[in-house]
């Protein structure tokens, strides 16, 4: 492929022959075209040694064949779809975002348009998915390359729409520079991210990013931000709430801790049953709703499609036990997930709430305190343990986070091990009980270091049961 057919250039640059594209020095091959989307022109001279014959670069370098852009991850983003013909011209993009929900959105709007007979490929956080198959997932939004990739796949199957989470970090980054989405969603934003976006603010115009580049947005009118982004989208808007009047509205709610009932107030008054407990599968079903109504599916196909759903994994999951007590596992990794997590179960107990937490380390630190008070103020019994802790000391990470527990609260314990954790909680249990794992979620492993070892909570539930 000619350069010129991948991004905009003149002679002798556009007449290249190119073998393949990258934005990582370390994948060049021979004849590839490097993209210096870092501005580090040390990767450049790395990527020369190993064969590039074009690089792309914002600014002047020693290298004859140097395209000079504006913005080298725009760049990135249009050249990578070029590479692969553009695949997103014949697909329907539908994005969400937000702090918490994205994951379990994404499996009722899938449930909802393959119930209405649609091919659907989905991007996100517990993996990819194309018509039936499903292929791990390395970022909740992959990059450029492997975004159009996995979208090159999507058309291959045939896939009509794409439903995508879409994070803020891929905003930021431009990964979607060039995308247009049929509708886009935004679900709540909550403290996490710090660490990468420093601010609340920073966080908020990242996620505003996908609304410059949608046809129509859902977004949560109960939701501070939510109401911010009301008034600043362009485009058409719709909105959903239980505690306000908008375009879709939850009435008469019925929790159980293994679903949901309620009455959806559109241009009729229709019942929704959701086989998911909380209040924030309330709002997740509505964002779907206002989402697939959107794309003009009937509200009848909706409810039959979220009834039949059975849940997704690691959001407030249920684990079989054969046990007098119950056990969730839950994806809750920030002060407001967790929140949400603990509500959900603390109104519907019947004994003690038992939540067993950490936090990842590399991470915003700022939410450590915060989650540690959160824990004990919903739960009865709280077990401080490692999450992911990459390249940070547990045990640090243990400290922020005890200082966050008010000093009148004494019913906690701390086991750094998540393993020995795990069996602790188990062996605690009472009738009654439900014990809350929250943090890892889907995820079936723990990054000790730069190391990732497998961990799936689920398989050691089972280990530790036989040996109570």
């Amino acid at each position: 492929m000619k350069l010129s057919q991948l991004i905009a250039c003149k002679e002798p640059l556009a007449s290249l022959e190119i073998k393949g594209v990258t934005d990582d020095s370390r994948k060049v091959k021979e004849g590839f075209c490097f993209v210096n989307t870092q501005n580090d022109n040390a990767y450049v001279k790395d990527a020369v040694s190993k064969g590039a014959v074009a690089v792309v670069n914002g600014e002047g370098c020693d290298f004859e064949n140097t395209l000079i852009v504006e913005d080298t991850r725009k760049a990135y983003a249009k050249i990578t779809s070029n590479w692969f013909s553009n695949p997103t011209d014949d697909l329907i993009l539908i994005g969400v975002t937000g702090t918490n929900g994205k994951t379990s959105i994404t499996y009722m709007l899938r449930a909802i348009l393959e119930y209405t007979g649609e091919k659907v490929g989905v991007i996100g956080t517990v993996g990819n998915y194309i018509d039936g198959e499903t292929i791990p997932a390395i970022n909740t939004t992959p990059n450029p390359w492997y975004l159009n990739e996995l979208f090159s796949k999507m058309r291959e199957k045939h896939c009509k729409y794409v439903i995508m989470e879409v994070s803020s970090h891929a905003l930021a980054r431009e990964y979607l520079y060039g995308l247009n989405f049929r509708v886009a969603m935004f679900t709540n934003l909550t403290q996490d991210h710090l660490d990468y976006h420093g601010n609340m603010e920073n966080y908020f115009l990242a996620k505003r990013k996908l609304f410059e580049i949608c046809e129509t947005a859902v977004i949560n009118k109960d939701d501070e931000y939510g109401r911010r982004l009301l008034g600043e989208v362009s485009c058409k808007s719709v909105s959903y709430s239980i505690e306000n009047e908008s375009d879709y509205m939850a009435k008469a709610i019925d929790y159980k801790p293994d679903g949901i009932k309620y009455q959806i107030l559109t241009d009729s008054i229709n019942t929704i049953k959701v086989n998911t407990g909380g209040r924030f599968t309330v709002y997740n079903s509505l964002c779907a709703i206002g989402c697939a109504t959107t794309l003009g599916i009937s509200i009848a196909d909706i409810s039959a499609a979220l009834a039949k759903l059975k849940g997704v994994k690691g959001r407030a999951e249920a684990v079989p036990t054969e046990k007098d007590y119950t056990v969730i596992i839950d994806y809750a990794h920030t002060p407001d997930g967790l929140k949400n997590i603990l509500k959900t179960f603390k109104e519907c107990k019947k004994n003690r709430l038992i939540v067993l937490f950490g936090c990842g380390g590399d991470r915003d630190k700022t939410k450590r305190p915060l989650m540690g008070e959160i824990a004990s103020l919903y739960a009865d019994y709280v077990i401080v343990t490692s999450d992911n802790p990459r390249t940070e000391n547990p045990a640090e990470i243990i400290k922020d986070i005890l200082t966050g527990i008010p000093n009148g609260f004494s019913s906690y314990k701390v086991i750094e091990n998540r393993k020995e954790a795990i069996k602790f909680a188990l062996s605690f249990g009472k009738k009654d009980d439900i014990i809350v794992l929250a943090g890892k979620g889907h995820e079936d492993y723990q990054i000790i270091g730069k190391e990732k070892i497998h961990f799936d909570e689920r398989e050691i539930i089972a280990e530790a049961l036989e040996q109570i």
